[in-house]
């Protein structure tokens, strides 16, 4: 069973940097996919960045490229999200996700786990 858990939520004034972890465990496939969503209220869930494990292919919403970078570290089974100037509109709650099945192109990411999330805020 995949277990998603996420930490390195936090309050921040604008232009900061926070790092976001997602402890992950359980998987059984060599190539999948992982990412990060955010849901702030009163809207709908929205990607963020997403990783093909295995590949090594990237991508990243528009509203976030150039500020916020998805990494993995293999050993630590974690996945991060480095957020960096950060801006008000970035509050939002954040999930870490995976499609717990093979996947071989980021075209085809569609997960089905998911985690409890974890709070960013960010102040102007």
């Amino acid at each position: 069973q995949v277990r998603l858990v996420e930490s390195g939520g936090g309050s921040v004034q604008a232009g900061g940097s926070l790092r976001l972890s997602c402890a992950a465990s359980g998987f059984t496939n060599r190539r999948y996919c992982m990412g990060w969503f955010r849901q702030a209220p009163g809207k709908e869930r929205e990607r963020v960045a997403s990783i093909l494990i295995g590949g090594g292919a990237t991508d990243y919403a528009d509203s976030v490229k150039g500020r916020f970078t998805i990494s993995q570290d293999n050993a630590k089974n974690t996945l991060y999200l480095q957020m960096n100037s950060l801006k008000p509109e970035d509050t939002a709650m954040y999930f870490c996700a995976a499609q717990d099945a093979p996947v071989f192109s980021l075209k085809y990411c569609r997960p089905n786990r998911w985690g409890q999330g974890t709070q960013v805020t960010v102040s102007s």
